[in-house]
């Protein structure tokens, strides 16, 4: 074998051995996106964070005022898998309002009266069903909102709202594409358990 055809050879093995490292590491963020869902209930206005089939933070959110549903011009809220498809804010103040998904510069604390602006910081929601395909042309989006008095009661116009600092913690730390389930029922008993014993321990 001449030197060239050995210098060949062991390109070749470094360029198989790169791809295999890239594929790995590419199946281990999809299997990390797919490990981590949040779940909505529109009947129990929480959502709940698993990962790994494992319910972690129990969150109070609001869902529609006008229900559940997809139709556009509806201001409901649809249900069924969506993903997150665009994560909006990024090192924004809590309390930053935004308008068009553009920071305004203006800051808002909780509870700052007459205002119900999108605040601190947008997941963007892309529904992967026909029962929810209009939810991204809708911009229906997991959003923190000034009027957290007001969380745990159905009072938004289709988006999830969250506190500030919920939605700022999620949005930091979750990937795009991690998947989100809005469902009418309850979320299992099992979610409810796990969050009481998370609350007796810290």
């Amino acid at each position: 074998m001449t030197t060239d055809m050995l210098r060949i050879g062991i390109l070749g093995i470094m360029c198989l051995f790169g791809l295999f490292s890239c594929q790995s590491q590419g199946e281990e963020a999809n299997r990390a996106i797919e490990q981590t869902t949040l779940v909505v209930s529109v009947r129990d206005q929480k959502m709940a964070l698993i990962k790994e089939g494992r319910p972690l933070v129990m969150y109070p959110v609001s869902t529609s005022r006008f229900g559940t549903g997809d139709r556009p011009g509806s201001y409901a809220t649809p249900l069924g898998q969506l993903v997150v498809r665009k994560k909006i804010g990024k090192g924004c103040r809590l309390g930053t309002v935004f308008k068009t998904r553009i920071p305004t510069g203006e800051v808002l604390p909780p509870n700052a009266p007459g205002r119900d602006p999108i605040v601190s910081r947008i997941l963007w929601l892309d529904g992967l069903e026909p029962q929810n395909r209009h939810a991204f042309a809708r911009c229906i989006y997991i959003h923190g909102t000034p009027q957290e008095n007001l969380l745990g009661k159905p009072v938004s116009y289709g988006c999830i709202r969250m506190r500030s600092k919920d939605v700022v913690s999620l949005a930091d730390s979750l990937p795009t594409g991690t998947q989100v389930i809005i469902t009418s029922d309850h979320l299992p008993k099992e979610h409810a358990a796990h969050q009481r014993l998370l609350a007796a321990v810290f």
